[in-house]
């Protein structure tokens, strides 16, 4: 009979022992409520003694927890529709008013950050949502942060994960950039032939200085032509060599008074009148 008294007391004290003893991860907290009201501060990581029937043990998360922002769609500042989705990157800091000060701490920031990306879509611009992405997370990081320290939750980092666009707005936004790239290349070759032609017209005016040059740059260009196999060969003549062949062929043709006389004597009229009588 005493051993069976034993054995219960034991196995009671056992249960009991099993009931008060709580055990806290290494990332984890643990709040006791005793009779309603939290019970000193957060236990830390490790073995936790409670007591059974009076306590209640509330674990809370300490890691960074990651909340996808589900798609929010807006209007821009300019009028554009689109549809953005984020994602939210946080972690407690102060367990007891993550319990005691939100109901759901975890919802709650979900609500906050869908509201917060709704009004900075409405307001900024398409632009801004495109190309200034970093911009826009440090804002939206700041207005999610500011409900958040209430709640005893530390704001890590917000990212704009995708911006959805209509499809007649890619489109339009399709053209735009083919427009615009057809622009800068009509802008380049412009400015191509401006810096051709400018360099054209120094080695005109260095030319037209030495008349010899424009023979070298004549002979290169048939050398340059006939490295090509061609079976026809066409070759440029400058004008103002032209020019100056006939103006050399009009001086040779042209001799002064002395050689005239000399190279056709006039005859007298005695040579005339000898030559009658012979």
């Amino acid at each position: 009979m005493l051993v069976e008294i034993v054995a219960t007391v034991a196995a009671v004290g056992a249960a009991g022992l099993a009931a008060s003893v709580r055990i806290i991860k290494q990332y984890e907290r643990g709040l006791v409520f005793r009779f309603g009201r939290v019970h000193r501060a957060p236990r830390e990581p490790g073995l936790m003694m409670i007591v059974p029937g009076v306590d209640h043990v509330r674990k809370v998360n300490m890691q960074i927890v990651t909340l996808p922002v589900p798609g929010q769609d807006g209007i821009t500042r300019d009028n554009v529709t689109v549809r953005v989705d984020a994602v939210v990157y946080f972690k407690v800091i102060d367990p007891v008013q993550a319990i005691v000060g939100v109901e759901d701490y975890r919802f709650a920031m979900g609500q906050v950050a869908q509201a917060s990306l709704r009004r900075i879509i409405g307001e900024s611009s398409l632009d801004d949502l495109l190309s200034n992405r970093q911009r826009l997370n440090e804002g939206l990081e700041l207005m999610i942060d500011s409900p958040a320290l209430g709640w005893g939750i530390h704001i890590d980092r917000v990212e704009i994960k995708d911006v959805a666009l209509p499809e007649a707005m890619k489109r339009a936004m399709s053209r735009q950039a083919e427009a615009e790239r057809e622009r800068r290349g009509r802008v380049i070759a412009a400015e191509g032939e401006l810096q051709a032609s400018e360099k054209l017209s120094q080695a005109a005016a260095r030319m037209a200085d030495t008349p010899a040059a424009l023979q070298l740059r004549l002979l290169e260009t048939v050398v340059e032509v006939a490295a090509e196999k061609n079976s026809t060969l066409v070759l440029p003549f400058p004008v103002e060599l032209l020019r100056f062949l006939d103006r050399s062929s009009r001086e040779g043709a042209e001799p002064d008074d002395t050689d005239r006389g000399a190279a056709h004597p006039v005859p007298t009229d005695d040579a005339v009148s000898g030559h009658t009588q012979r």
